[in-house]
């Protein structure tokens, strides 16, 4: 099975829980880069054989919102299992990731949700994160103009302009 292990199918699993858009290929895939990365980590909660929650950071030597050392420790993403939360299992996940971006350095560690992600938001402000800013991320496609020259009877040349989206 190239690798992958009972462990990492029910990481995948979790995590598809919190990006639902993975395909199983893909969580499998990203369980891979954050367990064998150098600058990534991925912690567990397991209750009996079961994997409840799931905690996912790394190391970010770029631009942080509100920081200023780098690298930064960062939380990119944490979930755990509906009829397990509200047990402190997420704090105590986040923690391991903190404890593991100090070990690597670190003097921040940082995290970030939607705007619209309330539950996230009261989580971060619960454990003691302090909101940094809040913005929206804007973006448009750019148009490529390409002039493609068509030979026509008696050797004359016409530009014409094609429009590439």
């Amino acid at each position: 099975m190239d690798g992958i292990t009972k462990d990492s199918i029910k990481k995948a699993k979790l995590m598809k829980q919190l990006w639902p858009q993975l395909t199983d290929t893909e969580a499998i895939d990203e369980v891979k880069r954050y367990t064998n990365g150098k600058n990534t980590a991925i912690f567990t909660e397991v209750e009996g054989d079961t994997i409840v929650g799931l905690a996912l950071c790394s190391l970010r030597f770029d631009y942080v919102e509100g920081c200023k050392y780098s690298p930064v420790g960062f939380l990119e993403g944490i979930i755990v299992d509906e009829e397990y939360r509200l047990k402190d299992i997420a704090k105590n996940l986040c923690t391991k990731c903190e404890e593991w971006a100090k070990n690597k350095g670190c003097k921040e560690f940082a995290s970030d949700c939607t705007l619209t992600n309330t539950d996230s938001i009261r989580f971060h402000l619960n454990i003691g994160f302090q909101e940094a800013n809040r913005i929206i991320h804007f973006k448009k496609k750019l148009l490529f103009q390409n002039v493609v020259k068509i030979y026509v009877s008696l050797g004359s040349v016409k530009d014409w302009t094609t429009k590439f989206f």
